[in-house]
């Protein structure tokens, strides 16, 4: 380790270019990587001007990646598979140990966190807040054996907020990562590291949320997760180069609120149970689609037809999301973007989380979809991004085509809001010490 002087100066002299141009898909190139430097370094000189450390304090930088959900929507929470990748959006940190029993944390932008490490009960009052998640890290990292050593952090963000790119679990892996650093000497693998995310979050922030946010975010790359044993999913890297695709990966922002939304979510999770509960199970995938297909006459009356519909999905998408992954293992990108393209159509008739019924004015997902697709005029794919009844879309777009969708898209939506990502093969990480 170094400390914040040599950090920087290493920086600013491009020994740690390779490793950037790697997480920020950049070209390599001096101009490509002037940004991803000055940022870099303006992380690690405001940790140094905000905590004062110590000369001799070793310093490091790290990452927690935003992600994006691939194929799998809704299929998680049934105990289902996914297809989920890191995207070259983070959150970028430099931490340095205090020599005390304390965590500081400055995320810039945001009032500074200061978490003692004498009482990591979980705290009521900090339910919903980065506190609670940095807590729960801490917690269950103490839990699993290891020495707590406080440190002192200053960060910043690129992930979008609201934008289904779950800024919540990079949070999660850029905190579990200086703790696996600082304290287990990086004794923990990416898995582990996700699964204290999740835990801080469902205990501790109170979100009860499954776990394939946190390995989207923590493992990296494209990740393909089964999630039949929740306590143990079997998690699977898909080694493929988007790069090589010919497609940009476009995230598009309707500008749509996720606000008031709890009803919608909960109603997916509670009619997919019903179903279930038809047949004595409590998950969907506990009960063979045999089963289900030949009681459809019984749901339909028992549970309503939209629990059937999204019933259906869940079967549909839950078997798409392994052949998308096998399409990508096998180099197969058309086969991909067909069956990307069914999952959107399969989300917006069966699983119906494009609008909200509270709210049916607002359908900016519709919206943006159907002009998404008269833009792409049968080229790429489209589909719903996340959870969907809000936020945003995901578009897959030619890139000889991609200057045409953007330009359609913003005219309607506005400046900034269709966003090109990468999916980055490193996942949470230790960028430079």
């Amino acid at each position: 380790m170094c400390s914040c002087t040599s950090l920087l100066e290493a920086l600013r002299t491009g020994a740690h270019d390779k490793t950037l141009a790697a997480l920020y898909a950049l070209d390599g190139t001096p101009a490509s990587l002037d940004g991803a430097r000055v940022r870099a370094c303006h992380v690690v000189q405001c940790l140094a001007d905000t905590f004062a450390p110590a000369d001799t304090a070793p310093a490091a930088l790290f990452s927690g990646p935003g992600r994006t959900e691939i194929g799998g929507n809704h299929t998680d929470h049934q105990h289902g598979r996914v297809l989920c990748g890191s995207v070259d959006l983070d959150m970028l940190a430099c931490a340095v140990p205090n020599g005390k029993n304390v965590i500081r944390i400055q995320s810039e932008g945001y009032p500074a966190l200061e978490i003692g490490l004498d009482d990591l009960s979980v705290r009521e009052e900090e339910k919903n807040t980065s506190a609670a998640l940095v807590r729960g890290v801490a917690a269950k990292v103490q839990e699993l054996g290891y020495a707590l050593v406080g440190f002192d952090a200053y960060a910043v963000s690129t992930v979008l907020s609201g934008s289904g790119l779950s800024s919540s679990a990079a949070y999660e892996t850029l905190v579990g990562n200086i703790f696996n650093h600082f304290c287990c000497e990086d004794k923990l693998d990416p898995v582990a590291i996700a699964k204290i995310g999740q835990y801080a979050e469902n205990v501790y922030f109170g979100k009860p949320c499954g776990l394939m946010d946190q390995m989207g975010s923590s493992v990296g790359g494209a990740v393909f997760i089964d999630f039949n044993d929740p306590a143990n999913p079997v998690v699977e890297r898909v080694d493929y180069d988007f790069s090589q695709s010919g497609h940009a990966l476009c995230i598009v922002d309707t500008a749509s609120s996720h606000g008031d939304l709890t009803d919608d979510y909960a109603a997916v999770t509670r009619e997919m149970g019903a179903v279930a509960a038809h047949f004595g199970k409590k998950v969907l995938r506990d009960v063979p689609q045999a089963d289900f297909r030949a009681a459809i006459p019984a749901l339909r009356q028992e549970c309503g037809d939209r629990a059937v519909l999204r019933a259906m999905h869940f079967y549909d998408d839950d078997r798409r999301a392994a052949q998308e992954a096998d399409a990508l293992k096998q180099g197969n990108f058309e086969a991909f973007l067909n069956m990307v393209n069914a999952s959107g159509l399969s989300s917006s008739l069966c699983l119906q989380n494009t609008w909200s019924i509270h709210d049916p004015k607002q359908q900016a997902i519709p919206l943006a979809l159907t002009v998404g697709e008269y833009l792409l005029d049968g080229m790429g794919a489209i589909r719903v991004h996340g959870g969907g009844f809000a936020g945003t879309i995901q578009a897959w777009v030619p890139e000889d085509y991609l200057t045409v969708f953007q330009n359609g898209i913003e005219e309607l939506f506005g400046p900034g809001k269709c966003h090109v990502l990468h999916i980055r093969p490193q996942g949470g990480c230790v960028v430079a010490e």
